[in-house]
């Protein structure tokens, strides 16, 4: 996905989402039986202008689907400009070969997609697109705008983001019985976690970039010493995980999480164990790929606590008809305001909120908060402070008017590894092992024919 730095502001809070890498959460959304064609104009605005001469030229045929120079460029454009890297012609060159490479990849998937009849619609494109504009205090169709004037068809986040959908709606089809975790295999997993508890663990982030072809592993390594040399010039690692990496904790900005040393692969543990704290890797070669490893943290002999509040909220969102002027509101805006307020006044519990009409698609319920995670301090403060089942005052933003409710605190000890954490461990790494498996088939059944 495109990534745009995320924001949380006492105006626009968006509450439990890890940048925006996932629009749609893996294995959890509903599986449909009718494949669509890509995004039209009306789900992502007017079409990309037509390009000529050698823009368009021809690089790759993937099982007769073309993909032309100026996909590739705009795709090169993409990343390189959020990685910070600029957009010089020469830094697009050195791009391409694995941009391309990523190309052929989403083209793959996008076509079993449609051959299995799984349905990612416009209305899907569409609402993924206006959650990263709202989630990142964006009008609609500015996000549009910003990739035209950046040189970038749009039409190429249209396709990552119908790729993501429709993949994790792939895998969660073919994932089938392998998705029920039985009670024997969770209490296996917290024994094994146990057994580790009195060893060092690694807090790390990945990076994996595949080899699919003995012929092309000297390219891969080009790439991922480029990649390297620019997350240490300071491009941010999460950013360049979701642009690049194919493994699924690309989703995650490749953070794996806490890990002990027998949990990743030999070539791997035996670098982690000499990283310091905060460094990079050099690539790591394993057996299909290399990874590029980040060391964000390193704790021994056991697992010590780590006590987090643990909120559950309730948030109600009203727009306003047009961006506001403080100096001249709208007689709606004025309306929303007062509602806000008479609300402030009157609403008592979590389940008043729940009663109360839908003003917006944004959830009334987000999900549980971890409050040490929330930014700015201001916003952290006045949750901490908010009396259980009391409203907010009407927090005023350009865009409209929110009122913020605290359902529940706990504490709760973020280093415990329970069933529900053991559950998500074991089908994390089946829907890992499921996808590499997939993408190995589709490139080894297709007919590519390469003419970069």
């Amino acid at each position: 996905m495109i990534p745009f730095r995320p924001r949380i502001t006492s105006a626009s809070p968006r509450f439990g989402m890890a940048l925006l890498l996932a629009l749609s959460p893996l294995l959890a959304a509903p599986v449909t039986a009718q494949a669509q064609p890509r995004p039209a104009p009306a789900a992502g605005g007017a079409a990309a202008p037509a390009v000529s001469g050698s823009t368009n030229r021809i690089l790759s045929v993937v099982n007769g689907d073309a993909i032309t120079q100026a996909e590739v460029t705009s795709r090169s454009r993409l990343f390189a400009l959020n990685a910070g890297m600029g957009a010089a012609p020469e830094t697009l060159a050195r791009l391409q070969p694995q941009v391309l490479r990523l190309a052929v990849d989403e083209r793959l998937r996008i076509q079993e997609i449609q051959r299995r009849r799984i349905g990612v619609s416009d209305q899907d494109i569409a609402e993924a697109l206006n959650d990263i504009e709202r989630r990142n205090n964006l009008q609609p169709g500015a996000m549009r705008n910003q990739l035209r004037n950046a040189g970038i068809q749009p039409r190429v986040l249209f396709d990552q983001i119908r790729a993501q959908i429709g993949w994790g709606r792939l895998l969660r089809q073919a994932l089938g019985p392998l998705a029920e975790i039985s009670e024997q295999e969770v209490n296996d997993a917290i024994a094994s976690r146990r057994a580790q508890e009195a060893r060092a663990e690694f807090l790390v982030g990945e990076i994996y970039l595949p080899v699919d072809d003995p012929a092309n592993e000297a390219e891969v390594r080009r790439f991922a010493d480029e990649v390297i040399s620019q997350i240490r010039r300071g491009s941010a690692f999460p950013v360049v995980a979701t642009q690049f990496s194919q493994a699924q904790t690309a989703l995650n900005g490749g953070d794996l999480g806490w890990v002990g040393i027998n949990q990743l692969d030999p070539e791997v543990a035996a670098i982690v164990e000499r990283m310091p704290s905060g460094a990079v890797s050099n690539p790591i070669r394993v057996a299909g790929g290399f990874q590029i490893i980040s060391l964000r943290g390193r704790r021994e002999g056991g697992r010590a606590d780590q006590l987090s509040t643990m909120l559950t909220i309730r948030q109600v969102f009203t727009a306003f008809d047009r961006p506001l002027d403080p100096q001249a509101p709208t007689d709606q805006q004025r309306a929303v305001v007062e509602r806000a307020q008479r609300l402030s006044q009157t609403l008592r519990g979590c389940e008043q909120v729940d009663a109360l009409p839908r003003t917006s698609d944004r959830p009334t319920d987000p999900g549980p908060i971890r409050l040490e995670s929330l930014n700015p301090p201001a916003l952290r403060s006045m949750l901490a402070s908010l009396a259980i089942g009391r409203p907010s005052q009407p927090v005023i933003a350009p865009d409209g008017v929110l009122l913020l409710m605290v359902c529940s605190r706990e504490q709760r000890n973020m280093n415990e590894f329970g069933p529900d954490a053991a559950r998500q461990q074991i089908l994390r790494d089946r829907v890992e092992l499921l996808s590499r498996q997939l993408q190995r088939d589709l490139r080894r059944r297709a007919v590519i024919e390469t003419r970069a």
